[in-house]
């Protein structure tokens, strides 16, 4: 069951993906938690999300390594960059796999538009169109066959298995706008979510929760957008026996047009902020005080 909000040491931790140049509202998340765990005299944690080799670049890792320490913001001991832990997610995955949760699944996207076509309507989840579950009752033998003849696959989570599996009702802390509520989550809505691919041998949703447990984090705090990915990391966390953190999911920051700051749109980042003279309080200012979209709740 999800802790209640104060029953433990608050660990916060930060974890950008290295796919370009921090910009305002990177310092804006990265401000929130390492606030709350200074608050609360806890720990803040750094984590590098680079599992993705083909948006993810070295670079940019140490980029941000540059532009934290500038900004003043200090963390426990060395940042845990994924990449250097395949083989912890793999065991995962393992686990998952031993537990008859997951199914090799060798559809392209051009397969499973067609499909989707066929039924005749597109259902959609948090993360896109949902899958129509056409590998899920493949025959062992022939899963087998197509794997060793080297058919590239991902791994998906067989849902309804895994729901079955999950015991009791499942739901979080949420400590944002409001203070602290019991969410029920839906991750029946997420269908059967890939895990693994063979371009990215984890998923976000899996490594996210196993690190979260693995460094002890208690609380964690981001953006909003992020919150329906919260029911699929409670169902993951119930399956694997990890404990559950208490969530903040906080607004997302606004331009002068009112969208939200993204590299997308090239946001100004933290070292053109730098390189124009704005000095480290300056801009910690700048991305407290900027207009926010408010959380939507549920």
């Amino acid at each position: 069951m999800p802790a209640s909000p104060g029953s433990r040491t608050v660990v916060t931790r930060f974890a950008p993906s290295p796919t370009g140049r921090l910009h305002l509202g990177h310092a804006y998340s990265a401000l929130l938690g390492w606030r709350s765990a200074r608050a609360a005299s806890g720990r803040f944690l750094l984590r590098i999300e680079d599992i993705d080799p083909v948006r993810c670049r070295p670079e940019y890792t140490d980029a941000i390594l540059q532009d934290l320490d500038w900004l003043g913001l200090d963390w426990e001991g060395t940042a845990r960059v994924q990449s250097a832990h395949l083989q912890e997610y793999r065991a995962a995955l393992d686990r998952l796999q031993a537990m008859g949760l997951l199914y090799p699944c060798f559809c392209t996207r051009a397969d499973i538009a067609r499909e989707i076509a066929a039924i005749g309507h597109a259902p959609h989840g948090p993360d896109g169109l949902l899958y129509p579950g056409t590998c899920r009752s493949l025959p062992l033998a022939e899963r087998a066959a197509r794997i060793a003849g080297g058919e590239p696959y991902a791994l998906r989570l067989d849902m309804a298995a895994a729901l079955r599996r999950a015991v009791g009702p499942l739901c979080f802390v949420e400590l944002g706008d409001g203070g602290p509520r019991r969410i029920r989550c839906d991750p029946a809505r997420f269908g059967d979510a890939v895990l693994a691919r063979k371009d990215i041998p984890a998923s976000y949703h899996l490594c996210v929760t196993h690190d979260d447990a693995l460094q002890g984090v208690t609380l964690v705090t981001r953006a909003e957008d992020l919150r329906p990915a919260t029911d699929l990391h409670r169902l993951i966390q119930a399956l694997m026996g990890w404990p559950t953190p208490c969530y903040s999911h906080h607004s997302l920051l606004l331009d002068a047009d009112g969208r939200r700051l993204s590299k997308r749109d090239k946001a100004p980042t933290l070292l053109a902020l730098r390189e124009a003279g704005h000095s480290p309080e300056e801009v910690r200012a700048m991305a407290l005080s900027r207009p926010t979209k408010r959380p939507t709740g549920r």
